[in-house]
């Protein structure tokens, strides 16, 4: 695929409507795509956060570790979701971990790259900014529901 037409697939995605064709161009061109298998892991907790990640098939389950037993489905995001904000904020290292639901594609979108431009160009920074401020807070809101729904400690809402 070329970087014309994941140039318009980003430029297609709600969640980067309306940015700067040369945002577009610039995030296309350091964007890859990789395939999972279902049940891979695309990224474990703690591990460095260096890319974010556009949902192209299939599902990706966002997960947190629990004291025992399994990690606790907070979320599965389907194609056109935007994955991952930990590549923006330090230490950069991933406080969730993310699996393939089923047999998955996700564009790779290297962090470390946007996040230098967006230190040399703060109009560039901020547009994303604007943007993955919202996605930390819709995804913040849905984990802290499903772990009260599930776990549901005496005291909290």
């Amino acid at each position: 695929m070329t970087d014309a037409n994941i140039a318009a697939e980003i430029a297609g995605n709600p969640f980067f409507e309306g940015l700067d064709r040369d945002i577009l161009t610039f995030l296309a061109s350091h964007a890859q795509s990789r395939a999972l298998a279902a049940d891979e892991v695309l990224f474990p907790y703690g591990a460095e956060a260096d890319a974010f990640y556009l949902v192209r098939s299939g599902r990706i389950k966002v997960e947190v570790a629990a004291i025992t037993g399994l990690p606790l489905g907070l979320q599965e995001l389907e194609p056109g979701a935007v994955l991952g904000w930990s590549w923006l904020i330090p230490p950069y290292r991933w406080h969730f971990q993310a699996r393939a639901v089923t047999d998955s594609e996700v564009l790779v979108i290297d962090g470390e790259a946007v996040r230098q431009r967006c230190e040399q160009e703060p109009a560039f920074g901020f547009a994303l900014l604007k943007r993955f401020s919202q996605l930390m807070s819709e995804r913040m809101e849905q984990a802290r529901r499903t772990m009260m729904e599930t776990w549901t400690p005496p005291g909290f809402a």
